[in-house]
Parts: C-alpha cells; structure tokens; sequence
C-alpha cells in the first residue's frame, strides 16, 4: 500500500478532522480527501462515515487504523534501512582541471582573433 495514502489516513483518523490532518500533513485539505477516497476505493470499503455529522472511523476504519500504523512503521524502517552508510571510496573530479598555462601555446577555449 501507499505510505502517502496510509499517512493520509492515519492522520485523519487520529484527528477525527479533515481540515487539522490536513494542516498537520501541510497539504490542502481536498488532497487529503482524495487520498483518503483512494485508500477506500483501493481497500473496497468506507473507512469513514460520510453520513455523520462529525468526523467518525467506521467500524472497517477502526479495525485498519492498526494495520495502517504497522504498515507505516514497516515502511518508515526500510526506508531507514536503504539509507547508504556514509564514507566511501573517495573519487577524483573529472572536470576539467587548470593546467599551467605554456608561454606561446593557445589558450583553451579562446579562438584566435581573426584580422
């Protein structure tokens, strides 16, 4: 599953509010909707109750919210996880390097002045 879709969720279900999730993830609150209806119409179930007056879980939200956190964590370790230990073999550059200049030899770059 998407960790953005799940951190979606998790978000929301903890706020119980759209527009504090929204603010905590720092998207615009109908990103965040959207998210949240692709979570449910990939999963094939309502997470949330969209006839309540408030924010509530639906009792399928509330048994995935777990699953959701789990499912984050994994996510958040193997990203730990694939981060390259620093240091290394060390590489020369393979720009171009300034050699001395030789008196009487063409300056690199420069074309020669016509008459």
């Amino acid at each position: 599953m998407d960790p953005a879709l799940l951190r979606c969720f998790v978000a929301a279900a903890e706020e119980l509010h759209f527009a504090h999730a929204a603010k905590t993830l720092d998207i615009p609150r109908s990103t965040l909707i959207a998210s949240i209806r692709k979570l449910e119409e990939d999963l094939g179930r309502d997470l949330f109750d969209r006839d309540a007056e408030t924010t509530v879980l639906t009792d399928a939200g509330r048994e995935y919210l777990p699953n959701a956190k789990s499912q984050l964590a994994k996510a958040a370790a193997a990203a730990k996880a694939s981060i390259a230990a620093p240091g290394g073999k060390a590489k020369a550059s393979k720009g171009k390097g300034r050699t001395p200049a030789v008196k009487g030899a063409p300056r690199v770059g420069k074309r020669r002045q016509s008459r």
